[in-house]
């Protein structure tokens, strides 16, 4: 069983009334990029967790995380109210299979995120791992309105860097703004319009799918794309779909 490490908030940024990052300094925390840790405080008593997909990469000297609050959550709010120097708790060990070295090789990596689920793909990303085992890696990022469309400098500076192999594909589904798409992204998969401003299609011999978010989004794309020949990935049994299910 994970033991708790003390933390304390070093930083805190608001993205807009219900989005928020924290960065958090804690003691040695190993992981891998795309893996989550559970946070915790002690409210009326006791110790709230939950658990929390990591931002940061592993070799930076804090943890973040990104979280939307939840309103009769017990514990996203008094994150939310948190300032720099308060104390929070770290599990001492991370989990979760949606890193890269569990996908078998292909040419093709799509990151589906919806929401806060862009938070391990951001770490993925900036880990850098993944850019000497892909020959292109799509992000799509989907939310409702632009003001949710976080972490935009970050992604601009990976597109900057990884121009020739990374292509980003914002949705914002509530918004028509120039440069994203208007709609879901499973729509958007079977009317082909993702694929087409990604520039390749998604197929069973060369792509895999990881995905985060929405539990909807990744029912209806697994369901879309099964329809193609695409299963899920396991161990024991090669296939080109990952999801993260810790939620």
């Amino acid at each position: 069983m994970a033991d708790w490490l003390d933390g304390e908030v070093i930083e805190k940024i608001q993205w807009n009334p219900r989005l928020f990052s924290l960065r958090i300094k804690a003691g040695p925390v190993i992981f891998k990029a795309g893996q989550f840790v559970r946070v915790a405080l002690d409210i009326d008593g006791e110790r709230v967790a939950r658990p929390y997909s990591l931002v940061s990469k592993p070799d930076d000297e804090y943890l973040e995380i990104y979280f939307n609050i939840v309103p009769e959550g017990p514990l996203s709010p008094r994150l939310a109210a948190l300032e720099a120097g308060e104390r929070i708790f770290v599990s001492d060990r991370a989990n979760g299979f949606l890193t890269i070295d569990e996908l078998p090789a292909c040419k093709h990596l799509w990151m589906l995120a919806t929401g806060t689920g862009i938070g391990p793909f951001l770490s993925i990303l900036k880990d850098g791992q993944c850019w000497s085992r892909f020959e292109k890696v799509v992000l799509a990022y989907s939310v409702r309105n632009s003001s949710e469309l976080s972490y935009r400098e970050q992604i601009v500076s990976i597109e900057q860097e990884y121009a020739s192999q990374f292509v980003f594909v914002p949705f914002i589904t509530r918004e028509n703004v120039a440069g994203a798409i208007n709609e879901r992204i499973p729509a958007a998969i079977e009317d082909g319009s993702f694929e087409k401003t990604a520039g390749i299609t998604i197929s069973k011999d060369d792509s895999h799918i990881m995905m985060c978010g929405n539990s909807a989004m990744i029912t209806s794309v697994s369901e879309i794309l099964a329809t193609r020949g695409l299963k899920k990935h396991l161990r024991r049994e090669h296939g080109q779909i990952t999801v993260e299910k810790y939620h």
